[in-house]
């Protein structure tokens, strides 16, 4: 029944809104580490969710274990979030790190499509983390190209790769596709210079 409520959500927000949904899917897209790019609005999450939902992409995106806990968890993980859990294993002090949590995730559930924003922030990083990189080889999942360009009005997934053996060209790859993405907000947005070609 919620499945069904957030369905007829997605659709109605994508209709009401004017918006349209770029849905070449295959039907490997049950696991993958999705890029969510650019991410300059609050906006951004709505229309991407319902985005998803048209698309029946279970996507899912990742809060610290502790948060999924009273009414407000119980929120969160209705709209898709998982619980990450760093806490320390097999006697170790440290935490774990942030892509051997996320490698357990995918390890853990064989159906798993997990949003990442890589810029990390809705002001304008000219850097962003890569440790989504590291988690989609380590777990052998493809990164898909998530996306929302205001300007034309579409939201949907542009390309899919799988990691490689030369990062440097893959996150050119990525930079190149995103380059042409148009933010709601162009001046808070940039892609990750350092992948960027050398003039």
């Amino acid at each position: 029944m919620k499945k069904y409520i957030f369905r007829l959500w997605g659709k109605a927000i994508i209709a009401l809104s004017g918006w349209k949904v770029d849905q070449h899917l295959k039907a490997d897209f049950k696991r993958c580490v999705m890029i969510a790019a650019p991410h300059t609005s609050n906006w951004d999450f709505v229309f991407a969710r319902a985005a998803f939902e048209v698309m029946e992409i279970p996507v899912r995106f990742t809060i610290k274990k502790e948060w999924t806990k009273g009414f407000l968890g119980w929120l969160l993980v209705s709209l898709g979030a998982i619980g990450i859990d760093r806490s320390p294993k097999n006697n170790r002090s440290q935490p774990i790190s942030y892509v051997d949590a996320m490698v357990n995730l995918f390890q853990e559930n064989e159906d798993l499509a997990v949003l990442v924003t890589p810029e990390g922030s809705r002001k304008r990083m000219e850097t962003w983390k890569t440790g989504f990189y590291y988690v989609a080889k380590e777990a052998k999942v493809p990164i898909a190209f998530g996306y929302l360009d205001y300007k034309t009005k579409t939201a949907g997934i542009g390309k899919v790769i799988w990691p490689g053996e030369d990062m440097e060209a893959d996150m050119r790859e990525i930079m190149e596709f995103y380059q042409n993405i148009h933010p709601k907000f162009p001046e808070l947005f940039s892609v990750d210079i350092r992948y960027l070609p050398k003039a």
